[in-house]
């Protein structure tokens, strides 16, 4: 397989993540969605990362089609989601939020890239967007006393949890107030601090893309 995207990238990233977690063979093609365009046309005419090229050709894209194509690639038993029921629906939703969040904050960053200082109103309705979404995170990971989100192992959620915030601090530096939510900071670290997450990172860089 080939993973296509950089690694600053939070959706690349958790997809990096969840296939050195479930141990599967896998090249990084490195590339950036602005210098890299023709190449990444080749896969995906959305010129868009994380794209994944399976072994029979076939290029996934979007970080949550290609991770349920992983699921079922490993199976139920190794699956980093719930196969159904309450904890499925629970850990879709705080992917749901995380995601938002990291869109939200790629359109604060293309807008700062391309406008300046951007268009004051969009800039703002990102912002509460954001904000929202980390306090809603705030309050479901204060909420658990396990060591991930859904028990002893962990799950996609808490891996784009730490993508993510790894993402805003990095590319918003001082742009929302990360320590005020303590749950989720010390979420991030534990993530950050396993051998997958130091072996699948990369320095923000405003070239990179989405």
């Amino acid at each position: 397989m080939l993973l296509i995207g950089q690694y600053d990238s939070p959706f690349v990233r958790r997809v990096g993540v969840a296939l050195r977690l479930y141990g599967l063979a896998f090249e990084h093609a490195p590339w950036s969605t602005f210098g890299d365009a023709e190449r990444i046309a080749a896969y995906n005419p959305l010129l868009r990362v994380p794209t994944l090229v399976m072994d029979d050709g076939v290029a996934l894209m979007d970080s949550f089609a290609i991770l349920d194509a992983l699921d079922e690639m490993v199976g139920p038993e190794r699956a980093m989601i719930a196969a159904a029921g309450p904890d499925r629906r629970e850990a879709l939703r705080l992917c749901a939020l995380a995601a938002g969040a990291a869109d939200k904050a790629v359109s604060l960053v293309y807008e700062r890239a391309l406008r300046g200082e951007g268009l004051a109103m969009w800039v703002q309705r990102c912002s509460a967007q954001v904000n929202g979404a980390l306090d809603a995170l705030e309050a479901a990971r204060k909420g658990r006393t396990t060591p991930w989100l859904f028990g002893d192992g962990i799950g996609h959620a808490d891996v784009l949890i730490a993508t993510m915030l790894r993402f805003v601090g990095e590319a918003l530096p001082g742009a929302f107030d990360l320590a005020a939510r303590p749950a989720l900071t010390a979420h991030a670290a534990a993530c950050e601090a396993l051998p997958a997450f130091q072996e699948i990172q990369q320095p923000f860089v405003v070239s990179a893309g989405g």
